[in-house]
């Protein structure tokens, strides 16, 4: 197919310029000032005059549970928190998403393409987040990256989950004896490998090991300043890849994130103060961070907050300081790269896949609506 005549986001221009864009076999294969109708039509496709329409990349949420805290369906369907133990590097989400959750198809007819599900905050360890695409009936299909990211938490959250360690000096120590849990198993593994002995496979332990070896990051629930730096020592210690989630208390420590390069998935926003760490939750978070030089995603942290409103919290981040451009990349460009899918999500560009969202209006206009929606070249709104 070929969309014609949208205003479309570019972010090597700057924004919005006026362009067409070509779709064949489910990707982009061009995107020019214009575009022959006869390169679509000679294969049978589609031409769609999309009359200075703002055209999109599909947003994508770095840090969800959808799929596996269904929506409308109450405590039966939520399987975001295993109260099992305290560690639990062996869980992955895969295994609990439903991909028949009511929340998708709201989400996807909002925009949303792509999402990061992950374990609950109630474990200091999780488990295992994965990066799904918004499409498919069955959890492979979905899986853009079956293994993103190791969640951890600090604060609030595995405080009050009584797994013995009640205060957040014990519930690092149980993260960091994970760790070196894990790089114990790597030098046991190693030597037996040398010697031809059998060792038996740990599979949290397997998954720990791609968090020592750089593979996939630490995506570390925080909201206070005090949690936030310790995420950063621990990753530190470690040399670990690390993600901050949340990090609502941002504004506070905007000079020490600044001397770090670790991404900072804010939110979510668009809620009451719950508790107490939340307090200091603000739109105006994510304009400050911005200007400090973090890279930032934007969160709904669904079913905390409606992740169809995902626009919506974005918007809500430049009316509060956040550079416009920014905030189109916090819910695109940004989370691509977060979750290591940039090679095919997140931007309108050559080779990657279609997905495409066209727009009456700016997609931060507060009367806009989402009038297609495609994926991977498909029709998602019929």
């Amino acid at each position: 197919m070929i969309i014609k005549n949208g205003q479309v986001l570019l972010f090597e221009e700057g924004g919005f310029v006026k362009r067409d864009i070509l779709v064949k076999d489910g990707k982009i294969v061009k995107i020019a000032e214009s575009i022959a109708e006869a390169e679509a039509v000679e294969d049978g496709g589609e031409v769609i005059d999309a009359g200075g329409r703002f055209i999109t990349p599909g947003m994508i949420d770095a840090h969800s549970h959808i799929c596996i805290s269904e929506e409308g369906m109450g405590a039966i369907a939520d399987d975001c928190n295993d109260y099992s133990e305290a560690v639990m590097p062996y869980l992955e989400t895969i295994d609990g998403i439903n991909p028949f959750d009511l929340a998708v198809d709201t989400a996807v007819r909002a925009g949303v393409t792509c999402a990061c599900v992950c374990p609950g905050s109630d474990s200091v360890v999780g488990g295992i987040c994965s990066a799904i695409q918004l499409k498919g009936n069955v959890a492979e299909d979905m899986v853009l990256q079956r293994k993103a990211a190791v969640k951890c938490s600090f604060g609030e959250n595995p405080k009050r989950a009584g797994y013995g360690f009640k205060t957040r000096m014990g519930n690092a120590y149980l993260l960091r004896k994970c760790i070196e849990d894990a790089i114990d198993y790597k030098h046991r593994k190693e030597e037996a490998e040398k010697a031809g002995n059998y060792f038996r496979t740990d599979i949290g332990m397997e998954n720990m090991l791609l968090l020592l070896d750089k593979k996939i990051p630490l995506h570390a629930h925080v909201h206070r300043a005090d949690d936030v730096c310790t995420a950063i020592r621990i990753a530190k210690e470690y040399d670990l890849k690390l993600v901050i989630v949340h990090c609502t208390d941002g504004i506070s420590i905007v000079d020490y994130l600044a001397k770090h390069d670790y991404p900072v998935i804010l939110g979510p926003t668009m809620y009451p103060r719950s508790k107490l760490e939340s307090m200091s939750r603000s739109f105006e978070t994510a304009g400050v961070l911005s200007k400090a030089g973090i890279k930032i995603c934007i969160t709904a942290d669904h079913d905390v907050t409606p992740i169809y409103y995902l626009s919506v919290y974005a918007a809500q981040s430049v009316r509060a300081g956040l550079d416009e451009l920014e905030g189109l990349k916090a819910v695109t460009k940004n989370p691509a790269e977060v979750l290591g899918i940039d090679d095919r999500k997140g931007e309108l560009a050559v080779g990657r896949d279609a997905d495409i969202v066209i727009w009456s209006k700016h997609p931060f206009d507060y009367d806009t609506k989402v009038e297609k929606v495609y994926m991977e070249g498909r029709d998602m709104t019929e």
